[in-house]
């Protein structure tokens, strides 16, 4: 792949709009095998982005299951918490490499989450980290006392796309976003993310 090349995700049907972004997230990462509620993280140690380890500072010291992260995207919210979050109670399907699912908002069809992760950072979300000199937007947050980060290679957030990313194991991080068109959440998209994120992982847990 073509480092230099990024997916316009401008004008690209939902779900393969942020399946399109999860594929971005490749080049900002290498696939090398503001106040958003959330709360400090560590920053990790240069040696790590350098070495391709785990950084010490990024260990997940609960891990979650990963299978239904990887085999079945739309399986990591119920509908439930879905319809909580103001999405449909189920999530579309994109089975291709790497698998995601996307939820539309209930309000309005322009307006989606989207989850899923990409194996091929073998370290998690310290392959994130890595990628930090590229990244438009770097925000470390915990969430649900998990290490995570928003950033993405480029700065949409004022046009309704936040980017989120999620240690669930020292090797998985999953990737939470947001195509938001239209309302009160277009300018300010990050907190929708991380209510997902925050619900993924409460359901994760169930299952651990």
């Amino acid at each position: 792949m073509d480092k230099n090349w990024s997916p316009s995700t401008t004008m690209l049907p939902r779900p393969v709009r942020y399946v399109a972004a999860l594929v971005a997230a490749c080049l900002l990462t290498a696939c090398s095998g503001g106040d958003n509620g959330g709360s400090p993280a560590p920053s990790p140690s240069a040696s790590s982005a350098a070495g391709g380890n785990v950084d010490p500072a990024l260990k997940v010291s609960t891990p979650l299951p990963t299978d239904a992260v990887l085999d079945d995207p739309c399986s990591v919210l119920s509908p439930s918490q879905a319809a909580q979050i103001g999405l449909n109670p189920t999530g579309k399907l994109d089975d291709r490499s790497p698998k995601a699912c996307t939820w539309e908002s209930s309000g309005n069809a322009e307006n989606s989450v989207g989850i899923g992760a990409l194996p091929q950072n073998k370290n998690g979300l310290s392959d994130i980290y890595a990628g930090r000199s590229s990244a438009a937007y770097f925000t470390p947050v915990t969430i649900e006392g998990y290490p995570a980060v928003f950033t993405d290679k480029t700065d949409d957030r004022s046009t309704g796309s936040c980017q989120l990313w999620i240690g669930i194991t020292d090797q998985l991080a999953v990737s939470v976003g947001t195509v938001i068109n239209v309302g009160a959440n277009k300018s300010d998209p990050c907190p929708i993310a991380q209510k997902a994120g925050q619900a993924m992982i409460d359901h994760l847990k169930g299952a651990a």
